[in-house]
């Protein structure tokens, strides 16, 4: 061995196995942990998320409750406490002291949760930025006491450590969950604070109440707009469409089904007998072939078999969408807007994965003119707020042409105009860019919904813009002749030679007549019966053997006359 070169024996001695929570501890950044303001969002955003998936999964009407207290200039303790079902003793310290840990990962169900990080990750940046346990009270039932501990992670292990276990009464509770974590933060109101997250939240979680005290102990409530919970996802197996090749010989070998066309009915949606004999058929393979004698090659011929079999698309129960009306609601409950339009897309699929997207418009009112467009991004009910740049959703309004919608736009650019866009994507695996969940990945399939979703708003949003200008239009036109009939009339006296009292009345019917449809010119009637209907309309009297005038008088009249239109 040359001198200086070191042994591959060294080399490996240096090598070990690192645990989840500790690559996380390193890298809490692309957990949304990067900087103070971020960091306490993403704590508020973690919990709240929690507390309603469990309301929800318990068919429990939320009602939350967020505190901030501001302990000195960078810490804040951070307190969420709900009236969930609770939790089980036992489950407490994986929950909020284990990454990776949770029921929502193999869930093919629309969940805000997926990957069992974020509170569990929340009450590891607490412990890396104060060194305190995070502190966590839950009640089951009425006629139970609650359990109350002090959790931390063990990073080493990725495992949690217990403390101060304590057994009390929670009287104002018959079931619920308080969890208290104190951390480094910071501050502040706008676009993407705390204040912000939350009004989002009410916006598209209509049947919630939440109630919040900020760090300068002011109350805000959220107050729900629906007295119904939405409609319970339904879990669903995988589609065959969205299975990859490694997946599907994990399930193979994972499954207790003996043959191939039993597992392909057990372990897929849409798979009928007629379906499954069709995917064999595609694949050349026997439906009674042993799934334990299945090789490489033949997973591959059956994934070949797969694309080319028409397969119905997947349920979509296993979505619970906001829907158009409840969207509408909530937007309209924390936007002041003149004018609002909502819809809901039907079902599609991305990778087998069925979703929808909804979208909202409110525009005008108290929003600035001259200012971009505001986009709300969701996906799951959750508020998007940070990598709005790197998101399909924005990509998707860019790419749609809004002139013709009345507002706007440079080319490929967020449009300008006092407009709020809402985009809600509900799904069973939201495919989000990183573990922050702050974007959605562009597939071709979901930016396409998004544009079409957007278009239906924008057609009504044009529609309204257009009857605006319309009513805008002819207002000015009326109010050029309003301010002009008293000199209609005052030259039609002179004219005439009506009294007073006439030339009031012309005015009068002259403002009847301009408040009749256009097109549609009415008889006016005038009560003196010596008026001729035809020449009521203008306010002439008709002439009479008494006061008929000479042929001199009648040119010399005339001539008056004329000279007066040049004057008036």
């Amino acid at each position: 061995m040359a001198k200086g070169q070191v042994h591959a024996s060294e080399l490996a001695k240096k090598q070990k196995q690192i645990s989840v929570a500790e690559f996380f501890e390193k890298n809490r950044h692309l957990l949304g942990f990067d900087n103070a303001r971020r960091a306490l969002l993403t704590t508020i955003k973690e919990a709240v998320d929690n507390a309603l998936d469990a309301c929800e999964e318990a068919r429990i009407l939320p009602e939350i409750f967020v505190e901030l207290i501001q302990l000195d200039d960078k810490r804040f303790r951070v307190i969420i406490e709900d009236n969930g079902p609770g939790i089980v003793k036992k489950q407490v310290p994986n929950i909020f002291a284990r990454l990776l840990y949770g029921s929502k990962f193999h869930k093919l169900a629309q969940t805000r949760g997926q990957q069992g990080i974020g509170i569990s990750a929340s009450v590891l940046y607490g412990q890396l930025t104060t060194g305190k346990s995070a502190t966590v009270l839950t009640k089951t039932d009425a006629h139970k006491k609650a359990y109350g501990c002090k959790v931390k992670i063990d990073t080493l292990n990725n495992m949690p450590e217990v403390k101060d276990e304590i057994e009390e009464d929670w009287e104002e509770k018959d079931h619920g969950t308080r969890v208290e974590i104190d951390l480094e933060g910071s501050y502040h109101k706008g676009r993407q604070g705390v204040d912000e997250y939350l009004k989002q939240t009410a916006i598209v979680n209509p049947h919630a109440t939440i109630i919040y005290t900020d760090p300068n102990a002011e109350q805000i409530i959220f107050p729900r707009v629906a007295q119904s919970l939405p409609p319970e996802a339904r879990e669903i197996k995988p589609h065959p469409y969205g299975v990859e090749l490694g997946i599907l010989m994990k399930m193979m070998q994972m499954t207790s089904e003996k043959t191939l066309g039993a597992f392909l009915k057990n372990s897929f949606e849409r798979v009928s007998p007629k379906t499954m004999k069709e995917i064999c058929q595609n694949s050349a393979l026997l439906p009674t072939m042993k799934i334990k004698a299945m090789t490489r090659e033949h997973a591959d011929k059956l994934m070949k078999g797969i694309a080319r079999s028409k397969i119905m698309a997947p349920p979509t129960d296993c979505i619970s969408p906001i829907t158009a009306e409840l969207l509408e609601k909530g937007l309209r409950k924390e936007i002041n807007a003149e004018f609002y339009c909502s819809t809901t897309r039907p079902a599609a699929v991305y990778r087998g994965n069925p979703f929808i997207i909804e979208a909202a418009m409110a525009y005008g009112g108290e929003q600035l003119s001259d200012k971009s467009v505001r986009i709300m991004r969701f996906a799951n009910r959750v508020p998007l707020l940070y990598q709005q740049g790197a998101c399909s959703i924005t990509g998707s309004v860019q790419q749609t042409s809004w002139k013709s919608y009345g507002l706007q736009q440079s080319r490929k650019q967020i449009p300008v105009g006092p407009c709020t866009m809402v985009v809600h994507m509900g799904s069973v695996w939201v495919p989000f860019t990183s573990e922050s969940k702050e974007a959605l990945a562009a597939y071709p399939e979901i930016e396409k919904e998004v544009r079409l979703a957007l278009q239906e708003c924008g057609r009504k949003l044009a529609s309204f813009v257009r009857k605006k200008k319309r009513i805008k239009d002819e207002a000015k036109k009326r109010g050029f002749i309003t301010k002009y009939m008293p000199h209609v009339a005052e030259a039609l006296q002179e004219l005439l030679g009506i009294t007073d009292i006439e030339k009031k009345d012309v005015e009068d019917k002259l403002a009847e007549i301009l408040k009749a449809d256009r097109g549609e010119l009415k008889e006016i009637k005038i009560d003196n019966p010596d008026y001729d209907p035809e020449f009521a309309k203008i306010g002439r009297e008709p002439e009479t053997e008494e006061n008929s005038e000479s042929e001199e008088e009648e040119e010399s009249s005339t001539k008056k006359a004329k000279q007066q239109k040049l004057d008036f």
